[in-house]
């Protein structure tokens, strides 16, 4: 039976699947592959759609109960975090703001910084549609992830706010966007981070290896933007969260029950 395998077409998803999705991994089944944005992701997992899935931490609260979170092949580190873009406002009362997604982590951070400010429309759209449509004056502010922080100066936008820099200033700890799942019942969460350790293994080893795979999915990037996605968010972290990381999921959903914005869940500690 092939795994189903669910996770978006940026590099660092592609870099570090490569050779489990290509049949590398020895002892590993056969892959099939989905990629979905991270949006889409989040809502199919409720429906148990995959055996492994890339979903936001944000979402976690939602999926423990039919997943496991597996300590690594996900995106967490330091200055690596999601941007507000304007045009060159100030602040957001009253703003029309362009968001990712509903259930994400970038979403629930804007909302855990933003507490005192009074947006007066959050839109959900497609991301590659948020930094034109703040650009052309379709919302007043966007917020970005990935790819963006190397490419927003392109259309004339400022960022109003890193909201990795205020997470990492307000709790010393890295910020945790993106996590990887097993479903619980369909894989051995063991064999499944032993699978993705040892894709990330052969990346590391021969990172030409995926090169056509990464640049065939990853919308539209330069080959130098796509180095430094890679750079940024492929990091020890992706081999293993450790306690660090771990601290820092734990922190983002903590924070978020305490204000209301997500269900309490146990610590992951």
């Amino acid at each position: 039976m092939a795994l189903s395998l669910a996770v978006s077409p940026c590099p660092n998803d592609t870099f570090v699947f490569h050779a489990l999705v290509h049949g590398l991994v020895a002892g590993a089944p056969p892959v099939d592959l989905t990629f979905a944005d991270v949006d889409v992701t989040n809502t199919a997992a409720l429906d148990g759609a995959f055996d492994l899935v890339k979903v936001s931490y944000a979402a976690l609260p939602w999926l423990l109960r039919d997943y496991e979170l597996l300590p690594c092949g996900g995106a967490l580190g330091r200055g690596c975090g999601p941007l507000v873009l304007t045009g060159g406002r100030t602040d957001l009362n009253g703003a029309t703001v362009a968001v990712p997604g509903d259930r994400t982590t970038a979403y629930l951070l804007f909302r855990l910084w933003a507490a005192d400010q009074r947006p007066a429309r959050i839109e959900v759209v497609p991301f590659h549609q948020i930094m034109p449509g703040v650009a052309e004056g379709r919302f007043d502010a966007g917020l970005v992830i990935h790819e963006a922080r190397f490419t927003y100066q392109r259309y004339g936008l400022t960022a109003l706010v890193d909201l990795g820099e205020w997470w990492e200033a307000d709790t010393g700890l890295p910020i945790p966007l993106g996590a990887i799942l097993a479903r619980r019942g369909a894989v051995d969460p063991a064999e499944a981070t032993g699978w993705i350790r040892e894709s990330l293994r052969h990346a590391w080893r021969d990172p030409s290896a995926g090169r056509d795979f990464i640049l065939a999915n990853a919308q539209e990037m330069e080959p130098d933007v796509v180095k430094q996605h890679i750079e940024l968010y492929v990091n020890e972290f992706t081999m293993d969260l450790g306690k660090d990381g771990l601290a820092a999921a734990d922190a983002l959903l903590g924070r978020a029950a305490a204000a209301g914005l997500t269900p309490a869940v146990p610590s992951l500690l």
